[in-house]
């Protein structure tokens, strides 16, 4: 059993900083691929992290040099950095893992296991 917990979401103003955790239970942490999605309303799921095993990470063209994504394999947690947020950054942010490589990690259907997700709300 496999349960992935998302924390960390709320409310910021633009320009402003946000740490999501992920907190997984159930999971091999060798050969694994961690990734964060986000979505809103009317919208396809969106991939903007992933992290493999080997400390290898992907980042989406909207979130490169924003966001960051760490492991802490001591807290079995996968954390996601965002700083200088903008509206645009407003979703339900969804952590993801899948047991394998990261191929094609922009896509939901790569991964198994999701969270329940968490809001991220940016103002302007």
């Amino acid at each position: 059993q496999v349960d992935l917990v998302e924390s960390g979401g709320g409310s910021v103003q633009s320009g402003g900083s946000l740490t999501l955790s992920c907190v997984a239970s159930g999971l091999t942490w060798a050969s694994n691929c961690m990734g964060w999605f986000r979505q809103t309303p009317g919208k396809k799921r969106e991939g903007i992290a992933a992290f493999y095993s080997d400390n290898s990470t992907w980042y989406a063209d909207s979130v490169k040099g924003r966001f960051a994504i760490s492991r802490d394999n001591a807290n079995d947690t996968v954390s996601l950095q965002m700083d200088s947020l903008n509206p645009e950054d407003t979703a339900t942010y969804y952590c993801a893992s899948v047991t394998g490589s990261c191929w094609a990690w922009e896509r939901p259907q790569t991964f198994k296991y999701w969270g329940l997700g968490t809001q991220v709300t940016v103002s302007s």
